[in-house]
């Protein structure tokens, strides 16, 4: 699973579990199609992650830090996982040396490529 995967289905954005419906007969599996699941097809990102920020331990400011955004996904945010999304998502190789420029392009990056795969991210965290 890439990194970038990881985070989607932190957020339940393209996840099986998402897609899924439980048969009414447990043990069965569900079949027919399902107008319930189809009709899902954005995910509050906004609204999740402000839930798990007001249950975090610590105070993380996940609308600018990328790093923040990680911690609070529960995934690994050291310089070393943080290149390796940046790689992921093609980062531009000038802004790989500065780990400041790296860490900006790649939190807009994160929420942009969220906002492509069904998030619904508002317009002034996408800017």
């Amino acid at each position: 699973m890439s990194f970038f995967s990881s985070i989607l289905s932190k957020l339940g954005i393209g996840s099986a579990e998402a897609a899924e419906v439980e048969s009414p007969v447990a043990g069965q599996p569900a079949t027919g199609f399902t107008p319930a699941a189809a009709a899902i097809s954005e995910v509050d990102v906004v609204a999740k992650l402000e839930g798990m920020a007001a249950s975090h331990p610590e105070k993380l400011n996940w609308k600018t830090s990328i790093v923040d955004m990680l911690k609070l996904l529960g995934l690994d945010s050291s310089l070393s996982s943080r290149k390796e999304l940046a790689t992921e998502l093609g980062c531009p190789a000038d802004k790989m040396g500065d780990s400041a420029q790296m860490n900006m392009w790649l939190h807009k990056t994160v929420l942009q490529k969220l906002a492509q795969n069904g998030g619904n991210i508002p317009k002034e965290l996408l800017d």
